[in-house]
């Protein structure tokens, strides 16, 4: 039976957003084994916060590892989660990487537990992710078997298998194609809702930033230069900016940046992408999909 689970958040300059994740995880129905905390360099009170959490409750730690220079996507992520699965100490069935700047329901991972125990098969897993615009909370679609980056679930047997995590942005879409690769099914549940307070991108500086990096990141992990295409004019109906997803893959591919090596998949994106699928993509992205699609 899947109970068990532990939660590690990566933090960094988080002081604004961390009480209200702590209110939301020591209120939830099923407690986790343990929450690990990994600061990564903050300056603002985020530490003093995740220290007296870990005062008020044994199941809470904070750990600290040295920070970049600036509050960077991707390595500097990568290596916080990296410590906190290595301070694991009695492997759970699920571990899941939270970010500080959400908030979910207090049976959300009760819930979650339970898709992992119905379903042998999953390996990766969210709730469905809603942002708040023009103050109305409004759920954002994602298609094939993407995973909400913010909040995602690993059964601790498909995360033995896809580790190590590349220190790079766009490795929570490398984990996905690993898992798919190996057979494992990954599902984002969007009857199971997670808030997010900061809006993705964001810490890139600007929104044209972002989609630039989105580009580099789509390169990167082998998309159709096509469907990167429909996807940025797809989204700049709503966003112009997502038009700098094509500047960005273009210039990656320009420069002959580096392609993800794990081939297998590559290969299993590049099937999702492909033209006979466009039809489910579109319904998907309209968020008119089945509910494990």
């Amino acid at each position: 039976m899947i109970r068990s689970y532990v939660v590690v958040t990566p933090a960094r300059d988080e002081a604004d957003n961390l009480p209200r994740l702590a209110s939301c995880i020591t209120a939830q129905t099923v407690r986790p084994q343990a929450w690990h905390i990994v600061d990564n360099g903050s300056t603002d009170g985020t530490v003093d916060l995740a220290r007296q959490l870990a005062a008020e409750h044994d199941w809470i730690h904070l750990l600290s590892i040295p920070g970049a220079s600036a509050a960077n996507r991707g390595a500097p992520v990568v290596r916080a989660l990296k410590a906190g699965i290595e301070a694991v100490t009695d492997a759970p069935d699920v571990l899941i990487n939270v970010d500080a700047d959400i908030s979910v329901e207090p049976d959300y991972f009760e819930r979650l537990l339970a898709e992992f125990e119905t379903d042998d098969e999953l390996g990766i897993a969210s709730g469905g992710l809603f942002e708040l615009e023009r103050g109305v909370w409004r759920q954002r679609h994602l298609t094939g078997s993407t995973v909400v980056g913010a909040s995602r679930a690993y059964r601790w047997q498909c995360l033995e298998q896809i580790l190590p995590f590349e220190e790079r942005v766009a490795w929570d879409g490398i984990d996905e194609f690993k898992a798919n690769a190996l057979g494992w099914r990954t599902v984002t549940f969007g009857e199971l809702p997670i808030r997010h307070y900061r809006r993705e991108g964001a810490r890139d500086g600007t929104t044209w930033r972002a989609r630039l990096n989105q580009g580099h990141a789509a390169h990167y992990v082998g998309y159709r230069l096509w469907y990167l295409v429909l996807r940025a004019l797809w989204n700049a109906r709503r966003d112009p900016a997502a038009v700098g997803m094509i500047c960005g893959y273009i210039t990656a591919a320009v420069k002959r940046e580096p392609r993800n090596p794990d081939r297998g998949g590559r290969e299993y994106l590049r099937r999702q992408q492909s033209i006979w699928r466009l039809p489910v993509r579109a319904l998907e992205a309209s968020g008119r999909r089945g509910r494990s699609a």
